[in-house]
């Protein structure tokens, strides 16, 4: 019972994590992964205990990394596995357990600021990247000079974009070079004029100038493997870029590049699909995938306030990293969000694996708030925090008086005729709203109740009052292939 609901303990041990031995050459190790920068993270803070958070895929080099700092520091290591919800994501609380004073993460991250104050040092890794190559890429792709493209990459290629910033501003004049956007230090102000952040980078803007001006040309990914499902970080971008405004892929090893709108095109489809899901269900799953990072309280009282405007049922579930398993015990639940990170909540999922879709929160806002989205606004936020009161992108729900409510609503899915809200008040004393009803209708109003009169098999019927009463007897004794009042012929 405790595997359908949670993950079971013996699952993490059993489960292999990363590849035995060094993944990099011990000359490579400080470079890679910037041995130097971190100790000096660590010597400033006067740390006595850090802990190490590696990826499952960069395990193998976590004693020979904590190795290397404890004898250039002094300080005690921890090293930290893959987290309960996932890698990109800092796990305070875990550094927190094992007491120490500061976090060091290797690998992507989602760069979502923590729950908790904790001062932490990112690592991102440095792949290599052809600047020769992606030069030449980015001439073929783009032959107007005065066009304005936004140069983007993955984690691991971001320390790159500088370098062939420089190679290419001779020629091009609007050039807008993104970088990762770290969270400030706990206690730090933000610089003044503060640069605009979005999709986890921050983008230099000049003046007047906007992000949906650009066009976009990613340096990331691989040729072994083109899905743009196994990247989240793309799949964001790919979702929240301006769709009129072109969008190129480019390998940094090969320079092999990729026109990225089809692909674009076919998950905003998606998302819209979902979206409409949303609209048609009547009970929502509410999973709460992340507890290390900021404001998911906030955004899961938001959620809540969400479905119950617009007359839905909601249940909040903590289950862990989501399985198929785990949500096949909900059954009646139309549709599940997601709480996560924006990578999370990205994550690629088993085709049809689940019953149910999984959604992310700004689908939910979508099709339970009829003000959204405002003008000018991407077609899709990535953090749920961009929803929430203090935001720029925050849209209040309507007041229960708002035609808005009143809006003809037809499922682009069932072609019916979605009815408004049940809980919107009316100035109509003869409305159904204020009319008192038998508590059987009440019952049968309710969401699980009618998922129950639904099923052919609705457990068993008690009949109180029909079945005679009778004496307890005794039964047959034994096994069901020999029981004891039968022969043995």
């Amino acid at each position: 019972m405790e595997s359908m609901f949670s993950s079971p303990a013996e699952a993490a041990l059993q489960r292999e994590a990363g590849v035995p031995g060094l993944l990099t050459p011990l000359p490579d190790l400080d470079r890679v992964y910037e041995l130097e920068r971190v100790a000096g993270f660590i010597r400033d803070l006067g740390c006595e205990r850090v802990a190490l958070q590696f990826p499952d895929q960069l395990l193998g080099d976590a004693v020979a990394v904590a190795a290397r700092l404890e004898e250039t520091t002094g300080s005690k290591m921890f090293i930290l596995g893959d987290t309960a919800y996932g890698s990109c994501c800092m796990d305070v609380l875990g550094a927190e357990q094992a007491g120490a004073q500061a976090l060091i993460h290797f690998g992507p991250a989602c760069l979502s600021p923590p729950a908790r104050p904790l001062p932490v040092a990112f690592v991102l890794g440095q792949r290599s990247v052809a600047l020769e190559l992606c030069v030449k890429a980015f001439e073929a792709q783009n032959p107007d000079p005065k066009a304005p493209v936004a140069l983007l990459s993955e984690p691991a290629c971001a320390h790159a974009l500088e370098a062939l910033a420089t190679l290419l501003r001779p020629r091009y004049l609007d050039l807008l070079v993104s970088s990762p956007a770290f969270p400030l230090p706990v206690g730090s102000l933000s610089p003044e004029p503060k640069p605009l952040e979005r999709f986890g980078r921050y983008f230099s803007l000049a003046p007047g100038r906007r992000l949906e001006e650009y066009g976009a040309f990613y340096v990331g990914g691989s040729e072994a493997s083109p899905d743009p499902d196994l990247d989240p970080d793309l799949s964001r971008l790919l979702l929240g870029w301006a769709p009129g405004r072109p969008f190129f892929s480019c390998c940094p090893d090969t320079g092999k590049t990729q026109d990225e709108g089809a692909r674009a095109g076919r998950l905003r489809a998606r998302r819209r699909y979902l979206v409409e899901r949303a609209r048609d269900a009547h009970v929502v799953g509410l999973l709460a995938g992340t507890l290390g990072v900021a404001q998911h309280r906030e955004a899961l009282a938001h959620l809540r306030n969400l479905t119950q405007a617009a007359g839905k049922r909601s249940y909040v579930l903590a289950l862990g990293r989501p399985t198929p398993a785990k949500l096949a015990n909900f059954p009646e639940v139309d549709v599940f969000v997601l709480l996560a990170c924006p990578l999370g909540a990205l994550a690629p999922q088993l085709s049809g694996s689940f019953f149910r879709p999984i959604l992310a929160p700004c689908e939910l806002e979508a099709a339970c708030n009829p003000a959204w989205p405002p003008p000018g606004l991407a077609p899709h936020l990535t953090h749920y925090a961009d929803l929430l009161p203090g935001s720029p992108f925050h849209v209040p729900l309507p007041p229960p008086e708002s035609e808005l409510w009143e809006t003809p609503d037809v499922s682009l899915i069932t072609g019916d005729l979605r009815p408004p809200p049940a809980w919107k008040s009316s100035n109509d004393s003869g409305s159904l709203a204020l009319t008192p009803r038998p508590q059987l209708e009440l019952a049968e109003s309710s969401p699980a109740a009618s998922f129950l009169s639904s099923r052919s098999w609705q457990g068993l019927e008690p009949r109180l009052g029909q079945t005679p009463v009778t004496e307890a007897v005794s039964g047959r004794r034994g096994i069901a292939i020999a029981y004891e009042d039968e022969g043995s012929g």
